[in-house]
């Protein structure tokens, strides 16, 4: 154990502080690119439900018909031209990572319209990989505060729905 001065203690705070919001920011890169790449593994391929993300109904049979009319296969939800599914990016500002797409119709998807039922895969995706983003951030988070990394897999963070014991 070192022993510190108020000084020396104060120094290492600084360093702790730093270290922190180093790891942080890298394991938000990290949380995002898993997010971004499960979004996208998510175009073409029926979801179930997702916590509060309804499971995705089947196509309409016109759709279907549609689908195969244009020279695309009847029933890859969401997936045509994988214009969609290659928009989806992921950035990093701050202490916040956001992964989405500018592309219109995939707000149309994953929100639904009055004529087009919700597909989630934005949402979906997150919640899924809830629990893989809760440990590589808190990893990363307790790797600077400890100076030790943590081997992949040992930390368990529980996420909702999961009971903390006393």
């Amino acid at each position: 154990m070192n022993e510190f001065s108020l000084a020396g203690f104060a120094a290492h705070l600084a360093e702790i502080t730093v270290e922190a919001e180093h790891e942080t920011r890298y394991g938000l890169e990290e949380a995002a690119r898993i997010v971004e790449a499960e979004a996208k593994a998510e175009i073409g391929t029926y979801q179930g439900q997702a916590g509060p993300f309804d499971p995705w109904a089947e196509l309409a049979d016109a759709t279907k018909a549609d689908r195969v009319r244009q020279g695309f296969t009847e029933n890859d939800p969401l997936l045509r031209t994988g214009e969609m599914r290659d928009s989806i990016e992921h950035t990093v500002q701050g202490k916040t990572a956001y992964v989405g797409t500018d592309n219109q119709i995939a707000v149309y998807q994953e929100l639904g319209t009055e004529r087009i039922p919700p597909r989630s895969f934005l949402g979906g995706a997150a919640f899924r990989k809830a629990p893989e983003v809760a440990e590589i951030i808190g990893g990363r988070f307790i790797a600077a505060l400890t100076g030790q990394a943590i081997p992949s897999g040992s930390l368990h963070i529980p996420h909702s729905g999961e009971g903390v014991s006393d």
